[in-house]
C-alpha cells in the first residue's frame, strides 16, 4: 500500500468528524492510515490507557454511532466483521499525537506527521474564515451606519421633491378698499 497516496491531505480531511464540539478521527481510519488492525490499535491504547484523558479520546454512544453511519455512508466496512460489537474511539488531535508514542513504528510517525499538519491546516483555514467574517460583519456596521444616515437625508430630499410637486396654492382674494378709479 503506497502511504504517500494515502496521506495525502484530502484524503485525511475525509476522515476528520466533528463529534461533541471537537474534530477527531475514529479509530478504523486511524488504523487504516497507520496499517495496523483496528483490535491491534484499541488495544494499544487499552494498554495505554492513562495517556488518553476522555480530552484526547473518547468512546462513541450507540446514538453517536449510529447518526455517524447513518451521514456517511463510507463508514460501511466490507465482508466478515461488517459491524463492529465496539463502539469506536474517537482520537482529539492531542489523542492522535500519543497514538505515535504507543504504536512505535516508522509508519506511525509519518502518518502522525501528516495529521498533524492536516490538523494545523484546517486550523489556518477556519481562522482566516473567522477573520473574514469578522471583516464582512464590521464592513456591514459601518454601512449600515452610513445608510441610516444617508436613509436621513433621502428622506428630507423625498420630503422637499413632495413639497414642490404640490400644487400652488390658489391666489388669494385681498381684504380691504381699493383705492383708485371709481365707477
Amino acid at each position: 500500500m503506497n502511504t504517500n497516496l494515502i496521506l495525502r491531505e484530502e484524503n485525511i480531511i475525509r476522515q476528520i468528524y466533528f463529534i461533541r464540539g471537537e474534530k477527531v478521527m475514529l479509530d478504523f481510519d486511524l488504523a487504516q492510515l497507520y496499517q495496523v488492525e483496528t483490535k491491534y490499535l484499541k488495544r494499544q491504547v487499552r494498554r495505554n490507557i492513562e495517556r488518553f484523558p476522555e480530552d484526547f479520546m473518547f468512546e462513541l454512544t450507540k446514538e453517536e454511532y449510529r447518526l455517524l453511519r447513518s451521514q456517511i455512508g463510507s463508514l460501511e466496512n466490507i465482508g466478515k466483521g461488517k459491524y463492529s460489537k465496539y463502539l469506536p474511539y474517537a482520537f482529539t488531535e492531542q489523542g492522535i499525537a500519543m497514538l505515535s508514542g504507543i504504536l512505535n513504528s516508522s509508519i506511525a510517525v509519518e502518518v502522525n506527521i501528516a495529521i498533524m499538519r492536516t490538523f494545523v491546516h484546517l486550523r489556518k483555514l477556519i481562522d482566516s474564515n473567522r477573520n473574514l467574517a469578522e471583516k464582512i460583519d464590521k464592513l456591514e456596521s459601518k454601512l449600515k451606519e452610513k445608510t441610516e444616515k444617508y436613509d436621513k437625508d433621502i428622506a428630507l430630499i423625498f420630503e422637499a421633491i413632495r413639497q414642490l410637486m404640490q400644487p400652488p396654492n390658489p391666489p388669494r382674494k385681498r381684504i380691504g378698499f381699493k383705492i383708485g378709479k371709481s365707477n
